[in-house]
């Protein structure tokens, strides 16, 4: 809640708002991290620290048709992730194992810093191909288009959690609110 001073028109937010809006805030800038790190859900705690962000409002300015819109935002980025990786292993016939080291290799790659993060799941794919089927060319054929259907989810992860939080912060700013 906001307190009025009495005589003027300047809105204070309470010790508690502004808690609240650090909190939103935090929740927001580690969802952009984990649209990158594999152990964080990225774009749900976004949307968990843009539902906050209107819930501290009271829904006055953010209401629940923006957080409807938000949250097919939420859902089509994680479908896009999900299916990008997918779609790039089917398209070069992946193996299972192939699937398997690609999901080893991204978590692997937590722990390997920035490039392993973006190449864990290249070898991850690889080597489960290679395991599967002892071809060397088709396994790179596999590594690699695991992996850039990979970085296409994730690219698509990426820029829609940039759309929820515009979207978010374009409604804040816009919406003429009195206290």
């Amino acid at each position: 809640s906001l307190e009025v001073d009495r005589g003027s028109t300047i809105c204070r937010p309470t010790m508690t708002d502004t808690l609240l809006w650090l909190l939103s805030a935090g929740l927001i800038i580690a969802g952009v991290a984990g649209t990158v790190l594999p152990a964080l859900p990225g774009t749900l705690l976004v949307l968990a620290g843009i539902v906050l962000g209107a819930w501290i409002d009271d829904f006055t300015r953010v209401g629940w048709g923006v957080l409807a819109v938000v949250g097919a935002m939420a859902v089509l980025a994680w479908v896009l992730d999900y299916v990008a990786g997918v779609l790039g292993a089917r398209r070069a016939g992946a193996s299972r194992q192939a699937l398997i080291g690609a999901a080893v290799g991204t978590v692997a790659g937590v722990f390997t810093g920035l490039i392993g993060l973006l190449f864990m799941p290249l070898v991850g794919a690889a080597a489960g191909e290679y395991i599967a089927q002892r071809d060397h060319g088709r396994a790179m054929k596999v590594g690699v288009s695991t992996w850039v259907g990979m970085m296409l989810g994730l690219i698509a992860k990426v820029v829609l959690a940039f759309m929820m939080i515009s979207v978010f912060v374009s409604v804040r700013v816009l919406c003429c609110c009195s206290c």
